[in-house]
């Protein structure tokens, strides 16, 4: 992958479109200029057409005769295709003494979602990000391509890895009578380490798709833990639902600490918005992911592995020096070239970044 470099700034922040804003959503009573100008990077898109048709799911979603079942694989699927995504975060309300409301977060990227693994019971997506930036000459930059993060969908699961904190997740069982119509959703970094998992029930009526989850805990994402360290966990709540030219992911969000009464900092709503784009030069980022599908593959299934057969799951991103996502992107690029001999080293290095207890 000829961008690789531009990888590293990727991950610490996507960039987001800089614009002047007098409205502050929630926080009209204030005179805050920080929360008139969201955070994030200042660079621009290069321009996007919008897929204005319905899409072929959503008309598929409309079918009175399918069953519920039906529907809710149907959905999930929905989800793939080339977007345009906004992702756009804000506090809106504070627990502690003093508090002041933090600058709002917003990014986009353009990107798209392919089935990786797909069975009567188990659908898994997998996101790659391809994006172009205005230059300030006025050119268009070369597409920046990265393997973004993954969602797995599990129809009455069994049980959950659940995120405790400090790097941790812990098993959980699913009892009978709760899993019962549900689907669990995990969520996967750029690395395919776990980041997330939940699960709950998609509704469906005559035009209206959407799942939400039962309570989620997760570890701080990016945007917020290389900036931040006066909290340790987001508690929260997702809803997943199928427009008819994209989709909407909604987080409903708790900052917690992690001390005897599991207090709370603030509160924040997050909504990353999928709208469906054509005439978008994916070349790049297709082929990037056809000559590294494999590696990747043997990748999820080492940490599965993993995961599955622990009870307790410690993540370790950087040992001795050594970050995980940058090793494993670079032995991509490397079995991209020709050299497959690395795939070899996958389990090792999997091994040496987690602990598990049993």
């Amino acid at each position: 992958m000829k961008n690789y470099f531009f990888i590293a700034l990727l991950l610490i922040c996507f960039s987001a479109f800089s614009k002047e804003s007098n409205y502050i959503f929630g926080w009209t009573h204030l005179e805050d200029s920080n929360l008139k100008t969201p955070r994030g990077g200042t660079t621009t898109g290069a321009a996007v057409t919008l897929d204005t048709e319905l899409s072929s799911s959503w008309k598929l979603l409309q079918d009175p005769n399918l069953s519920k079942f039906e529907k809710d694989r149907l959905a999930i699927l929905a989800m793939q295709g080339n977007y345009r995504v906004y992702f756009d975060f804000m506090e809106t309300m504070g627990f502690v003494k003093d508090y002041q409301p933090k600058q709002p977060y917003q990014s986009w990227a353009t990107e798209f979602v392919e089935v990786v693994d797909e069975e009567k019971n188990f659908i898994s997506l997998q996101h790659v990000i391809v994006m172009y930036f205005k230059q300030g000459d006025g050119s268009v930059s070369d597409p920046v391509v990265m393997k973004h993060w993954r969602q797995d969908w599990k129809y009455e699961d069994n049980e959950m890895s659940t995120y405790i904190g400090y790097k941790t997740w812990k098993k959980k069982r699913i009892p009978w009578f709760k899993k019962k119509g549900t689907w669990s959703q995990s969520a996967y970094q750029v690395d395919d380490t776990p980041r997330y998992q939940s699960y709950g029930k998609w509704t469906h009526s005559e035009n209206f798709s959407s799942w939400s989850s039962e309570e989620t805990w997760r570890p701080l994402p990016r945007r917020e833990y290389s900036i931040r360290d006066d909290y340790d966990v987001i508690v929260g709540f997702n809803i997943q639902t199928i427009t008819p030219t994209g989709w909407v992911h909604e987080q409903n969000n708790k900052k917690v600490l992690l001390n005897e009464s599991h207090e709370v900092l603030a509160k924040e709503i997050g909504i990353a918005r999928y709208e469906r784009i054509k005439d978008f030069d994916w070349d790049e980022g297709k082929n990037y992911w056809k000559s590294t599908k494999n590696f990747w593959r043997e990748v999820r299934g080492a940490w599965n592995k993993r995961l599955d057969n622990s009870k307790n799951f410690e993540l370790k991103t950087e040992v001795a020096g050594e970050v995980l996502y940058s090793k494993l992107f670079m032995m991509a690029e490397q079995y991209a070239q020709g050299e497959e001999e690395v795939i070899n080293e996958i389990q090792d290095i999997i091994k040496t970044h987690s602990k598990i207890n049993f």
